[in-house]
């Protein structure tokens, strides 16, 4: 059964029991406590909370998805058989329709009908309960879980689990939490259920939950190797095409790492983040950098004098990390149509034309290190862009004393030197804030002023070509580009796209007046100013309003008029020419627009 097959019996599954099949949201989340999206819940987590009518979005209360994600926290296991960065997740969720033995009855029945697997290897972990000296609010035992398992497998190959395995959330101070069942196949854990029946305040009290939840993550990945019977994940027929690919001359190891590095690689570039020292941008470079340090060193066998010796080869075929990214389109293409093979490569290529400057000179200066502890290590990064990573498997037994945690706190401790340094310059106020806008400089708030007055223009033209219903659901401004959440219940088509784009580069030819009028929250939403209902406004609040271009001022020739904290440009006309670089799903009923401006 091939990797295809699998796909398509999961979701023909869940949708025949009465699941509305939700595609993948991006890699960047709504979240911004979190760097990426890690499970399938997190953009099902408005209907999880009852902030959002699953039957109004879905026409029901069942989803199932195929979702992308991303986890860092394992990086410097990857390499071995198992571990990976990026990976898709299998889920099904109920809210508030069925739940424990409805779920259990199925991931028994989808493991053993459709994917075959004999009974006699599936076994189950539950919820042992809270011990009686248990500190906190007591959970007991799952009782409810453990049964409905004894109806499909011996007893015996039914354990129970401590408080730190099977009791899962909430995912910040407070939240929904509950039970939760880890399901195996041999020794090798498949899927977990967590069944969400508590609501958990911040200071750790419980309460029945009105509405229960359901959230079930299958491993992708995991299920393929089980089901086609290989050794490791990247045995796989989703993922040996591309090891195959790897140059015959690098270990197992490194080629695994380029595997999965690459994968991450295309679908983080395809979700629009480019490398760069902060956040997901920092986390891309990173991998991007791991691969072309392994394409462009090998280590040779170490001479009698010198055991840490290096040698450099230049390699004219890291042009096959282009045929990587070709194989990875191939196998994803049909599932994400987004990915881009001359986007991808640009930018990797961009990254390697960069890194590589530098590159040479930093493995000569860690060649003539003794030994690597976090504080050099650190320099090396900082000076020459050798990732902790790099440093680590080329620096051998030299980084012995060298750990992540020394590094992260070399680099935390960088953060705070030039947080500094910028509240010096700025005259010891820090980075510099004008209304609802932060930058590190004068230019860049005045990009960013640009880049936010375009948000309005755009929000506006979203409405004026798909209708009323489009309300914005968040917004993001750096010094290189826009992003713009609303909602819409589905992908824009390149025309609408064009209309919308035009329609925002039509306002700034008119070079329409951008004014600003202060009033009460009431007077403003009479004025038919846009407000947000996820922001608290104080009593008196700042309108911004863009056009007309005249003094009559009527309301039927404003373009724009939004409740704002600002700032904002005086006239369009100092905005530029505005492009849409990308159309996206985030999440179910809610679509991400990425944009630049052009001057």
């Amino acid at each position: 059964m091939n990797h295809q097959e699998i796909r398509r019996r999961f979701l023909k599954f869940f949708e025949e029991r009465g699941h509305k099949i939700v595609p993948s949201s991006s890699l960047l989340p709504n979240d911004p406590s979190v760097l990426f999206t890690t499970a399938g819940m997190q953009q099902f987590k408005p209907y999880f909370l009852g902030e959002a009518d699953p039957v109004k979005v879905f026409g029901g209360k069942r989803a199932a998805s195929i979702q992308k994600a991303m986890r860092t926290s394992d990086i410097d296991e990857v390499g071995d058989k198992s571990h990976l960065t990026f990976f898709e997740m299998l889920g099904h969720f109920s809210f508030g329709d069925y739940f424990k033995k409805e779920t259990i009855e199925w991931t028994y029945e989808f493991l053993t009908e459709e994917l075959r697997i004999s009974k006699d290897r599936i076994s189950a972990t539950v919820f042992a309960g809270d011990p009686s000296t248990y500190s906190g609010q007591v959970i007991p035992f799952d009782k409810e879980s453990y049964d409905a398992w004894a109806q499909l497998i011996p007893q015996e190959k039914i354990k129970k689990g401590p408080r730190e395995d099977n009791v899962w959330g909430p995912a910040g101070p407070e939240g929904p939490c509950g039970a939760a069942n880890e399901v195996y196949v041999d020794d090798l854990e498949v899927a977990t259920l967590v069944f969400m029946e508590y609501q958990c305040d911040k200071n750790g009290n419980l309460t029945l939950l009105s509405q229960k939840g359901v959230d079930v993550g299958w491993g992708f990945e995991r299920i393929i190797q089980i089901v086609q019977g290989k050794e490791s994940v990247f045995d796989i027929d989703l993922l040996n095409p591309i090891i195959k690919l790897v140059p015959m001359e690098l270990d197992d190891r490194v080629k695994r790492i380029v595997a999965d590095h690459s994968r991450a690689i295309v679908f983080l570039i395809t979700d629009g983040i480019r490398p760069s020292n902060k956040e997901q941008g920092y986390v891309l470079r990173r991998l991007m950098r791991r691969v072309i340090t392994y394409f462009y060193t090998t280590q040779s066998a170490p001479p009698v004098d010198n055991r840490h010796s290096m040698s450099v080869i230049h390699r004219s075929d890291i042009t096959v990390m282009h045929d990587i990214f070709a194989k990875i389109l191939e196998i994803y293409g049909q599932y994400y149509p987004g990915l881009n093979a001359d986007l991808i490569i640009y930018e990797f290529d961009k990254e390697k034309e960069k890194f590589e400057k530098t590159l040479v000179q930093g493995l000569k200066e860690l060649e003539k290190m003794s030994s690597v502890n976090a504080e050099n290590a650190f320099r090396l990064y900082e000076s020459y862009g050798l990732p902790f990573e790099v440093i680590k498997e080329l620096g051998k037994e030299k980084t012995l004393e060298l750990s992540r945690e020394g590094f992260d706190e070399e680099f935390r401790k960088h953060q705070e030197i030039s947080r500094a340094g910028a509240e010096k310059k700025f005259g010891g106020h820090g980075m510099i804030t004008e209304g609802d806008l932060t930058a590190s400089n004068k230019e860049e708030m005045v990009i960013k002023t640009r880049l936010h007055t375009a948000t309005h223009l755009l929000h506006a033209s979203l409405r004026k070509i798909l209708g009323d219903n489009v309300r914005q659901q968040g917004s993001d401004i750096t010094p290189e580009r826009l992003r713009f959440d609303f909602t819409f219940s589905r992908k824009l088509t390149p025309e609408e796209l064009k209309q919308v784009e035009d329609t925002v580069n039509e306002a700034i030819k008119k070079e329409l007046p951008v004014t600003k009028t202060e009033m009460s929250y009431e007077d403003a939403l009479k004025s038919g100013a846009l407000a947000f209902f996820k922001q608290k406004y104080p009593e008196k609040v700042s309108v911004y309003t863009i056009g007309p271009n005249n003094s009559s001022g009527k309301d039927d020739e404003v373009f724009s008029r939004e409740l704002c904290g600002g700032p904002h440009v005086a006239n369009t006309s100092e905005i530029g020419k505005f492009k849409i670089i990308k159309e996206e799903s985030i999440s179910a009923g809610v679509r991400r627009i990425r944009a630049v401006i052009e001057k």
